[in-house]
């Protein structure tokens, strides 16, 4: 007894691909196809140039926005500095308390926000 013929994507829907990846996640693909996320993924499987298409979608999606963050960094947004180099750098925030007081009881005295550069920055 043999099982159904595999589910393949039309040309048409072969050229979307990586178009429709820059904004969908696998699943919205699927959807939009109209096929299951689970049969989307076994047509990526089985035909390594829908699985490429993919890829080279999301990265030039992804591409496209840092390239915006990063121009947004550099015309002296700090907002976006921050985030790309906690993000791309390993920068982190973290806040300390100093508990003591001059008398030293356990009373908060000052709160500071520091901004600390990681050691390991090839992320």
């Amino acid at each position: 007894m043999a099982g159904r013929p595999a589910k393949t994507l039309t040309d048409d829907q072969r050229a979307q691909v990586e178009a429709l990846a820059a904004y969908l996640t696998q699943e919205q693909i699927a959807d939009y196809f109209g096929i299951a996320r689970n049969t989307f993924i076994a047509i990526m499987e089985r035909e390594p140039d829908i699985s490429e298409r993919y890829k080279r979608g999301k990265a030039k999606a992804i591409g496209a926005v840092a390239q915006g963050l990063i121009q947004q960094a550099r015309n002296g947004d700090k907002v976006a500095a921050m985030f790309y180099l906690k993000t791309q750098a390993g920068w982190r925030e973290t806040n300390q308390i100093d508990h003591t007081s001059s008398d030293g009881s356990m009373t908060p005295q000052t709160v500071e926000r520091v901004i600390v550069k990681a050691e390991n920055t090839d992320r």
